[in-house]
């Protein structure tokens, strides 16, 4: 599932109201001071280490608050029509990505140890570390399946089970159902989306539209601001739940939502960046002191 492909050309799309705009009044025009990538390389050891309190988001708490399977499914959405693309193939198991990611990073899985034997992480089992409940119905019922299910399974193979991607019937009790509706129901009730009937010739389909234009230029502008501004060249040193969240956009195939209103030069640096991560010996960085291995072994199992 090799996802690093097919970064270097952007789909560009003309805009209806392009005349007499230079792009400064939008996302696309607050980076083209750091255009150029000297700024924003430089001044990487200015920042702090987002790492040291990673759970906790740097936004303020009159913020809302979003799981990174609503953070994803968000970026998917078209913000009028309120459904994501018929052609996204890949969202499906990138949301069960972002389930076990975020159980991951609330502390409630665990990869079993290496061991003498050095296994990879696609091969080391996802354990369960603390079956507290989140507060979270999809991630309550996720962990109830990894905590039932014996003898433990890598994390590839829970994807596919959450999914319900895999041969065998015997596991299809474990998949995840309606995942994108309770999620959007999810973002209706923080006041994100709304709910809407729209009929499509022959059968009638809910859709969530965008009502909270706030909540969804602050996670764009988030994403922009990791891989521009704030990048900082060592993804050891980046927030994980946002280290997360390009990763798993990018598996998602809705990471191009968040870079379209970026100016050209802007958007190849992004690009190139992304590429910088996908491209990490994740094997290396899962080794290291602060790392969070689930995640890790996560992003491995969309980009191996």
């Amino acid at each position: 599932m090799n996802r690093t492909d097919g970064l270097v050309q952007r789909r560009r799309v003309v805009s209806a109201n392009s005349n007499g705009q230079d792009g400064n009044s939008d996302n696309g025009g607050i980076y083209n001071d750091q255009s150029s990538g000297h700024g924003a390389d430089n001044d990487g050891n200015s920042i702090k280490d987002l790492n040291s309190n990673p759970t906790i988001d740097e936004d303020s708490d009159k913020e809302t608050r979003l799981t990174l399977m609503e953070e994803v499914l968000l970026l998917g959405l078209k913000d009028k029509e309120g459904y994501t693309s018929f052609w996204n193939d890949c969202i499906s198991s990138g949301l069960r990505g972002c389930i076990l990611a975020e159980l991951g990073l609330r502390g409630r899985v665990e990869l079993e140890k290496a061991g003498m034997r050095k296994r990879g992480l696609l091969s080391r089992k996802l354990l369960v570390k603390n079956d507290a409940p989140t507060g979270d119905v999809l991630l309550d019922e996720a962990l109830k399946h990894l905590k039932e299910y014996e003898p433990p399974e890598p994390v590839q193979s829970w994807i596919e089970y959450l999914s319900g991607e895999t041969w065998n019937p015997l596991k299809l009790r474990y998949q995840l159902k309606n995942v994108r509706e309770r999620l959007a129901k999810n973002l209706v009730e923080k006041g994100v989306l709304t709910t809407e009937k729209q009929n499509f010739l022959l059968f009638d389909m809910t859709t969530h539209p965008l009502t909270d234009n706030l909540a969804k230029t602050r996670l764009v502008k988030k994403i922009q601001e990791a891989v521009l501004c704030r990048w900082v060249n060592d993804a050891s040193r980046m927030d994980r739940r946002i280290l997360a969240l390009v990763f798993l956009a990018h598996a998602a195939d809705v990471l191009e939502n968040a870079f379209a209103p970026l100016s050209d030069d802007d958007y190849e640096l992004a690009m190139r960046r992304v590429r910088t991560l996908l491209e990490l010996d994740f094997e290396a960085e899962a080794a290291k002191s602060n790392a969070n291995p689930v995640l890790w072994a996560v992003f491995a199992a969309f980009t191996k």
